[in-house]
């Protein structure tokens, strides 16, 4: 994924125009009210998105430098299957499904050529996580010639297995896969919780204990070397060149969500154990510690969002929506923080629906939620994903538990999607991750050695997040 700069705010005249908009109008307590309020917003997204049209390509939004990065689009349909399991509005789910499949690329396992330029294993990442959500809410099957939801989900899964870098840092993955690529050398949150997410996920849906080996040997890792500290704050990433020995402290609220989401489904998978249940809470804590605003408790991405004006770039207009969805779908796997969980949501979704009161229609959905009804002058896909998302979550408690193969799950699977993937400068093919039998967490089913290349210079400000000031080192625990 990358970072791009975005110029915030609007001038004065503009804003002061947005005052007497009206907000989108919704009653939490009230289903048919939520829905209706979601399906404008969905409506407003998905305006943005022209690939079902004649002429253009199924999947992709607008691209940059004016648009968006491949991975957001895959994060969005992520959203409107969302949007379809709680709402039950099916309106949108054949575009959706055009869209998923027509970007699974030659070896079906979402690294289609074209976007090799951008794509890093968390952009990967997000494409198989909606996979593996629609598998998980048994999201209308794709026709039998074509590839199937779980096992896009894992084949995202094993072609990143067989990345696994132990050449530094003791293991990880590499933010980015090709060695052409800016980020090559940095080994981020993000990229190992999206793994960690879906190797959890997979292990609750397949009952495969190798599934649940990955998701620890990841989240050891990812504690080790201190991308989690004792508190469970969550850090941005670290460089291999110097052996992870110093982090990157910054933090963004889709990093809290997957590792959340994916320690929830753990805590499920091991039948309650005590030590996923400290962590899933501690993850939580530390999340609404640091992604709500103290005075009211409405989300914010402290990162960017808090700056005046906001310095938040495209993408990380986008984080809130994550937080929202992986918040609400952990209180599934793990029942025990639906009460915490569910009083955030509606604080926040109350204060992003009066946000929703800017644009043409008087209803476009701003970024900033603490600043209410007076509509902050943005408007894009990531602020709508994000008050879409943190509306419908509100309704969590009325959706099906998400789907098994043992509990009524449709969604076929091959344990050995991906195989024959190229995904490395060297011409290196993946072979499958097998998953037919119980392995030692730590054993790689086949090594791939990527090759370090020089010539790309730890993250400082312009690739990582643009041109702000948001990299700040710190020592590793």
């Amino acid at each position: 994924m990358r970072i791009t700069t975005l110029l915030a705010g609007a001038p004065a005249a503009f804003l002061a125009l947005s005052n007497v908009a009206l907000a989108i109008s919704v009653d939490l307590n009230s289903f048919s009210s939520v829905q209706s309020a979601a399906s404008s917003i969905a409506f407003d997204m998905m305006s943005f998105y022209n690939g079902n049209t004649s002429g253009n390509i199924p999947g992709l939004l607008p691209e940059p430098p004016s648009g968006y990065y491949w991975w957001e689009a895959g994060a969005m349909f992520g959203t409107m299957i969302d949007y379809w399991f709680i709402t039950g509005d099916t309106s949108y789910n054949d575009v959706v499904q055009q869209a998923m499949l027509f970007q699974v690329g030659p070896y079906e396992d979402y690294m289609p050529p074209n976007q090799s330029k951008s794509l890093g294993n968390d952009d990967q990442g997000f494409w198989g996580m909606a996979a593996m959500t629609a598998a998980e809410t048994n999201f209308e099957n794709p026709p039998t010639d074509q590839p199937q939801w779980l096992a896009l989900a894992q084949a995202v899964f094993n072609t990143q297995a067989s990345r696994w870098d132990n050449t530094s840092c003791g293991g990880g993955l590499k933010w980015q896969i090709f060695t052409f690529n800016d980020g090559y050398n940095y080994k981020n949150s993000i990229a190992n919780g999206c793994f960690f997410n879906l190797g959890a996920r997979l292990a609750k849906y397949t009952a495969n204990q190798t599934y649940a080996d990955w998701a620890e040997k990841t989240w050891d890792w990812v504690w080790d070397i201190g991308l989690i500290d004792d508190k469970y704050n969550i850090y941005d990433g670290t460089d291999d060149t110097q052996n992870c020995s110093q982090i990157n402290c910054v933090q963004f609220s889709y990093q809290a969500g997957v590792y959340l989401l994916g320690a929830a489904n753990m805590y499920n998978y091991t039948n309650g154990s005590d030590i996923w249940k400290t962590r899933t809470q501690g993850i939580l804590d530390a999340a609404l510690t640091v992604f709500t605003q103290n005075s009211t408790g409405i989300m914010i991405e402290e990162a960017c969002e808090t700056q005046n004006p906001p310095t938040c770039d495209t993408d990380m207009l986008s984080f809130k929506a994550y937080l929202s969805r992986w918040m609400a779908a952990a209180t599934k796997m793990a029942p025990f923080i639906y009460d915490q969980v569910h009083k955030a949501l509606v604080i926040s979704a109350t204060a992003a629906a009066l946000q929703c009161s800017g644009g043409a229609n008087g209803r476009m959905c701003g970024l900033k939620w603490t600043d209410g009804a007076v509509w902050d002058g943005t408007t894009g896909v990531g602020q709508q994903m994000s008050a879409l998302e943190v509306i419908i979550s509100t309704q969590i408690a009325r959706t099906q538990v998400p789907f098994t193969n043992t509990t009524g799950g449709t969604s076929v699977g091959n344990p050995n999607a991906g195989a024959g993937s190229v995904d490395t400068t060297d011409g290196l093919t993946n072979e499958p991750v097998t998953t037919g039998d119980r392995v030692e967490a730590g054993i790689l089913t086949v090594a791939v050695v990527i090759a370090l290349v020089g010539g790309v210079v730890w993250m400082m400000v312009g690739e990582m997040i643009g041109q702000q000031e948001m990299y700040e080192l710190c020592d590793t625990m």
